[in-house]
C-alpha cells in the first residue's frame, strides 16, 4: 500500500483529538473507517504510531516523532494547493523569541527595498524550531542546538554568536552592581526558565554552583519571562538580542561574563528531505540579506560588536 495525503489528515485528526471516535466525526467518517486507515498508515510505516492500550488514546514515542513531520507535509501541500499563494507567495519568517535582535528592522527594510514582490512576514511561533516542523514558517531564527530529531531534514546558515546578559529586577541589588555579573551572582535567586523555546537550562551553571531546580520558575514565552522578572520572582539569562528587542522598565540587562555565547542561525525546511532545496524559492536570498545587514553593521565604528 502506498501512503496518501488521507493517511496524513487522518492521523493528524486522531492525534489532535485524542479519540479516534472524535476524530472520525471531525472528518465525517465512520469510526471503523478511521481505524482501518490508521491501521494502513502504521503498515506502511512499519510502526506502531498510536497507542490504544489505554484508557485515553496516547501517541507512541515513534507517533510524537511522526506528528511534526505529518504536519509540515500536509501544510506544505495544502500551501502548494492555495490559489491566493500564488501571487505573490510570502516568505514566513519564524522566531520564538528576539527575532534578528537590533537587526530586526534593517532587514525587513532591506528586504522590503530589494524583494518587493516578496512579502517577508515576520511570525513568532512558541516552539523550538520557530515553527519549521510544523509548517507555519518557511524559515527561522534559532538560537542554540537542535535535537537530532529536531534538525531532520533542515538545513542551515549560522549568522552569528550572541553575548549572554544577566535579566534582573530593576530594584535588586544586582541591579545596582557595576560591571559584568557572573552566574554564581545568580544562584541565590530563583532562575525564570523558558522551557519551550528557550537556551538557558539548569545545566549552564556548574555542577557545584548549579541551582536547585526546585526553586526554578518555569515560563512558556518571553512574556511571561520578563513579567516574572520584573515582578522580582526571579533572575533570568538571555542574549542581548532580548536586551535589544524588549526592555522593560522593571528589567535591567547586565553583562553575563563566563557564560559562553549562543550561535543565531538561519534555518530552513529541505523539500523532499535529502534534495537540498529549500522549501521557498527565496531562503537563499533571505540568508543573503542577512550577512549583509550584519557585515554592514560591524562596519559601523559606533555599533556593539557581537561575534563573527
Amino acid at each position: 500500500m502506498t501512503a496518501e495525503l488521507r493517511h496524513l489528515r487522518a492521523f493528524l485528526a486522531i492525534a489532535d483529538a485524542g479519540s479516534v471516535t472524535s476524530a472520525a466525526a471531525m472528518l465525517r467518517m465512520s469510526q471503523p473507517a478511521l481505524s482501518r486507515t490508521l491501521r494502513q498508515l502504521e503498515d506502511h510505516m512499519g510502526a506502531r504510531l498510536v497507542d490504544r492500550t489505554t484508557h485515553r488514546l496516547e501517541l507512541t514515542t515513534e507517533g510524537r516523532h511522526f506528528r511534526d513531520k505529518a504536519a509540515g507535509a500536509v501544510a506544505a501541500v495544502d500551501e502548494a494547493l492555495d490559489p491566493a499563494r500564488l501571487r505573490p507567495w510570502p516568505l514566513r519568517l519564524g522566531h520564538a523569541w528576539s527575532a534578528f535582535g537590533r537587526h530586526t528592522t534593517p532587514l525587513l527594510r532591506r528586504w522590503k527595498e530589494t524583494f518587493p514582490q516578496t512579502p517577508l512576514e515576520l511570525l513568532r511561533v512558541d516552539e523550538r524550531t520557530a515553527g519549521l516542523l510544523s509548517g507555519k514558517t518557511d524559515v527561522a531564527l534559532v538560537r542554540a542546538p537542535l535535537l537530532p530529531r529536531e534538525a531532520e531534514g533542515l538545513l542551515g546558515e549560522w549568522l552569528c554568536n550572541e553575548q549572554r546578559v544577566a535579566a534582573v529586577p530593576a530594584d535588586s541589588e544586582l541591579a545596582a552592581h557595576t560591571g559584568p555579573l557572573n552566574l554564581a551572582a545568580l544562584v541565590h535567586h530563583p532562575i525564570a526558565l523558558n522551557t519551550v523555546s528557550g537556551v538557558t537550562t539548569l545545566d549552564l551553571w556548574p555542577e557545584e554552583l548549579r541551582p536547585s531546580p526546585d526553586t526554578a520558575v518555569l515560563v512558556a514565552n518571553t512574556d511571561d519571562w520578563l513579567g516574572a522578572i520584573a515582578a522580582g520572582d526571579a533572575v533570568g539569562v538571555s542574549t542581548t538580542a532580548t536586551a535589544e528587542m524588549h526592555p522593560h522598565p522593571d528589567v535591567v540587562y547586565r553583562p553575563l561574563a563566563g557564560a559562553g555565547d549562543v550561535p543565531l542561525m538561519l534555518v530552513w525546511r529541505e523539500v523532499p528531505m535529502g534534495s537540498g532545496q529549500p522549501s521557498h524559492p527565496a531562503v537563499p536570498q533571505l540568508v543573503r540579506v542577512a550577512l549583509e545587514v550584519l557585515a554592514e553593521d560591524e562596519g559601523r565604528t559606533d555599533a556593539p560588536r557581537g561575534t563573527r
